[in-house]
């Protein structure tokens, strides 16, 4: 429209249809068609101002569709679009159609999928980073695989890890999105790398964040003691704005496009193998869109020795829970059980679970320490953790008991011998209680006080030497001879049978 109006001033000017062309570079006779026109509308007259462009469009009316010549991919439409229903990406469609016999270009499939559907555009700032600055991750759906495991068809997720640099990526299939899995597929990708980006950049799903909010998000603790321990940096992005991590969600696209559609996998073990393959082969090898450069390439040329350096120990930490300690002095952990202070019974504590150890803390107080079960009904037990009334029991076997005792004398030694050589009743806790008498008395006088009771042959117990100990008869001398023996008495009636049942005539 703009040179319409310029063609209109120069007519009003005086000038030659040829100089007009000339000057805009236009045919002669497209000037007299327009200068036609002009005159027809009243516009070549002296005074006035020259026609908005408004106005000329209206006096133009509509444009009309130029010519089109068919598009290469026309033949190939219903594959295309059975393509793009299954989500496939462009490139993808690009490689298939070529497997097929397609000898034309990918702008003319790019062309042709646009004018299928048209792209939404929306206002965009591409946030540009240093290399080994920033890391996104994320997860998406992947389908089903086989678990080796239980030998049955699951729902599987793929993890991707994208540098935002180089674009170069990481990318996991597991079968869920629990802390553990979370955490592994970090360490898993920082290895891969061989490196840490300064900068990590999650979803807020709950493995990374528990409260999620525009200024203060709160991070789950296992993962804040990754970062920590690896030196990087959390930025979750804001709720509801997966185009914050733009370059992993295309990196998730990507792989659930191009390398998951329209594939079948024996197992979930086979498809991690084959998609490490295609990150190196395929992935990486390809010009991306963006940066126009292989991103594997650009990863060894320029990101990788700008990535932190990994740790000497990897990251064990694999998940913290609040967990409660119940009677028993335990606290169960995955169907296993793990003891803590008495002090602690009914209070909520915190289970730091590492790969090898279970630690547990009252806030900031580090209170047990366990080994980690390795199968579910185990019992790890520091009897300390019971109160002592409760512990004494557990502590105190009989081998424990034949011990002390010989410490305390060999009365106290035959007392225990013989309270715990009775069958059938067990006197594991009488013997105990003798025992635990010596912490008020003395060692030496519960051994006499054993002595006394052996020497006159009474029957041992904890009462009969408890109650030699209350009459301090254990700081009596016992008699030169020995005790005299128990009268075998011979009880004589004092009337025969006869006198009550007269005389008995034998038959």
């Amino acid at each position: 429209m703009q040179y319409l109006r310029d063609l209109i001033h120069r007519l009003r000017l005086g000038q030659s249809e040829r100089t007009i062309a000339r000057d805009l570079q236009l045919s002669r006779h497209t000037v007299s068609k327009y200068r036609v026109l002009a005159r027809s509308a009243g516009y070549l007259g002296d005074a006035g101002e020259l026609p908005d462009v408004a106005t000329l469009s209206d006096l133009l009316g509509p444009p009309r569709d130029l010519p089109r010549v068919p598009s290469t991919v026309k033949p190939y439409q219903p594959l295309v679009e059975e393509l793009l229903a299954q989500g496939v990406e462009m490139t993808t469609i690009f490689d298939r159609l070529i497997e097929r016999g397609y000898h034309g270009s990918y702008s003319a499939v790019r062309r042709f999928v646009h004018r299928l559907h048209p792209p939404q555009d929306q206002a965009v700032v591409r946030v540009h980073t240093a290399p080994g600055e920033e890391a996104q991750v994320d997860f998406g759906s992947a389908g089903s695989f086989l678990d080796p495991s239980s030998d049955r068809l699951r729902s599987a997720y793929v993890f991707v890890m994208t540098l935002s640099y180089s674009r170069h990526e990481y990318a996991e299939l597991v079968f869920d999105q629990k802390v553990p899995t979370w955490l592994a597929c970090h360490r898993h990708g920082f290895e891969w790398f061989g490196g840490v980006p300064q900068r990590v950049v999650p979803d807020n799903l709950k493995a990374a964040v528990l409260e999620a909010t525009l200024y203060d998000p709160v991070l789950g603790e296992p993962y804040r003691r990754m970062a920590q321990h690896y030196g990087f940096l959390v930025s979750p992005t804001r709720p509801r704005t997966p185009e914050h991590k733009g370059k992993v969600e295309s990196g998730v696209h990507f792989v659930k496009r191009s390398f998951l559609a329209g594939q079948t996998f024996s197992d979930i073990r086979e498809g991690n193998r084959r998609l490490r393959e295609w990150i190196t082969e395929r992935a990486g090898t390809r010009d991306h869109g963006t940066t126009h450069r292989p991103p594997l390439a650009l990863f060894h040329a320029v990101e990788q020795n700008a990535l932190l350096p990994l740790p000497s120990e990897p990251f064990a930490l694999v998940e913290t829970r609040r967990v409660k300690l119940h009677p028993d002095c335990h606290v169960v952990i995955d169907g296993s059980y793990y003891s803590a202070p008495a002090v602690y019974l009914g209070k909520q504590l915190d289970a730091y679970i590492f790969e090898r150890v279970v630690q547990l803390f009252a806030g900031v107080e580090l209170v047990a320490t366990h080994p980690r079960a390795v199968r579910k009904g185990e019992w790890h037990t520091r009897t300390a953790h019971y109160p002592p009334h409760k512990a004494a029991y557990l502590m105190k076997t009989p081998a424990f008991c034949r011990t002390l005792a010989v410490h305390i004398g060999p009365s106290t030694l035959r007392v225990v011998e013989q309270l715990l050589g009775e069958r059938p009743l067990d006197r594991l806790r009488a013997v105990q209680a003798i025992l635990r008498l010596s912490e008020t008395v003395g060692r030496s006088r519960l051994e006499a006080a054993c002595r006394r009771a052996l020497f006159f042959g009474e029957a041992v117990s904890y009462r009969r030497i408890k109650e030699i100990l209350d009459a301090a008869l254990d700081q009596e001398p016992l008699p030169e001879a020995g005790p005299k023996p128990v009268s075998q008495m011979r009880f004589i009636f004092a009337r025969g049978a006869a006198d009550f049942f007269g005389e008995v005539t034998p038959v």
